[in-house]
C-alpha cells in the first residue's frame, strides 16, 4: 500500500457521497472524462459535508464543527493531506488547479449564514447565494479550464450564473421542507411565511430565467471534456424550473417537485446531441 491507494480511495468516497445524494449530479458527471470526474465530485462531496453540518446534525455544535471543518480544510491544503477521505480529496482538487481559499472561505462563511438567519434582506441574499453557489460554480471552472487562465477569466460570469441559478431553483423546490425543517425562508422579500407569495416566486423566478440564458452562453465556449456534463445539469435544472415556474406556490407546498429517472436519462441524450451540434458550429 502507498499513498497513492489512501488518494485513490479517497476519491471514492467522493463519488459515494456523490452518487448516494444525488443521481442528477452523479449521471452528469459521469460523463466527464475521468479526471475531470473525480475532481468534480471532489468538490461536491466537499459542499455536501458542509451543507449537512448546517442541515442535518441538530444534536451537535455546528459551529464547533464548521470551525473544525475551516481549520482542517486549510491545514489540508497547506500540507498536502487529510485524514478525512472527503477534505483529502477536495485539497487535492484544490491544490492541483490552484482553487482560491478565497472561494473556500466564502463558501464557509456562507454556511455559517445559516446558522443564525432564518431568512434574508436583499444584501445578506446575494452575499449568500455568491458563498454557496457562486463560489462553488467557480472552483468547478478552474477544474474545466486547467491552465487556461484567460478562458477562465471570461467564462466567471457565466459561471456564477449557473451556480446561482441551480440554487434559487433548489430553493423554490424545496421551499416547503426548507420552512417546516429548518425554519428557514429562502425568497427574497419575504421574511415570514405570510409573505411568501405568488408575487416573490414571479420576481426571483425572472432572475432564475436571466442567469440560465447567461449561463448557456458560457457552456457553449467550455472545453469539449466538460461541456456536455455541465450541459446536461443545465437541461435538468432547466427542466425543473419550468416545471416549478407553472406552479403557484401553494402548489409548492404540497409537493415536491421532481423529473423522472428516465427523464434524466431522456435529457442526457438531448445533450449527447445538442453538444455535437454546438461543437460542429
Amino acid at each position: 500500500m502507498n499513498f497513492k491507494f489512501y488518494n485513490d480511495v479517497s476519491f471514492k468516497v467522493s463519488d459515494l457521497i456523490t452518487k448516494s445524494y444525488s443521481t442528477s449530479f452523479s449521471l452528469a458527471i459521469n460523463v466527464f472524462d475521468k479526471e475531470l470526474r473525480d475532481s468534480i465530485s471532489s468538490i461536491y462531496g466537499y459542499v455536501r459535508l458542509a451543507d449537512e453540518i448546517v442541515d442535518s446534525f441538530h444534536d451537535f455544535e455546528k459551529q464547533n464543527l464548521l470551525n473544525e471543518l475551516r481549520e482542517e480544510t486549510y491545514s489540508a491544503i497547506r500540507n498536502g493531506i487529510s485524514l478525512n477521505p472527503i477534505i483529502q480529496s477536495f485539497q487535492t482538487t484544490v491544490n492541483k488547479y490552484d482553487i482560491s481559499i478565497d472561494y473556500i472561505n466564502n463558501f464557509i462563511d456562507s454556511m455559517e449564514m445559516d446558522l443564525s438567519n432564518t431568512y434574508y434582506d436583499r444584501e445578506n441574499y446575494d452575499k449568500y447565494i455568491y458563498g454557496s453557489a457562486e463560489v462553488v460554480g467557480l472552483m468547478c471552472l478552474k477544474v474545466f479550464c486547467y491552465k487556461e487562465d484567460e478562458l477562465f477569466n471570461s467564462l466567471i460570469p457565466s459561471a456564477k450564473a449557473l451556480g446561482s441559478a441551480f440554487q434559487k431553483v433548489n430553493f423554490l423546490r424545496d421551499i416547503k421542507s426548507d420552512l417546516d425543517e429548518r425554519g428557514r425562508i429562502y425568497l427574497p422579500g419575504a421574511s415570514t411565511s405570510m409573505e411568501i407569495n405568488n408575487e416573490n416566486k414571479l420576481l426571483l423566478e425572472e432572475e432564475i430565467e436571466k442567469e440560465f440564458k447567461e449561463a448557456l452562453s458560457g457552456i457553449k465556449r467550455l472545453p469539449g471534456s466538460s461541456r456536455l456534463g455541465v450541459y446536461s445539469a443545465y437541461l435538468y435544472y432547466y427542466m425543473l424550473f419550468k416545471k416549478i415556474r407553472s406552479l403557484k406556490i401553494n402548489d409548492l407546498f404540497k409537493k415536491r417537485v421532481r423529473i423522472s429517472n428516465f427523464t434524466k436519462i431522456s435529457l442526457l441524450a438531448k445533450s449527447l446531441i445538442d453538444t455535437k451540434v454546438i461543437k460542429a458550429i
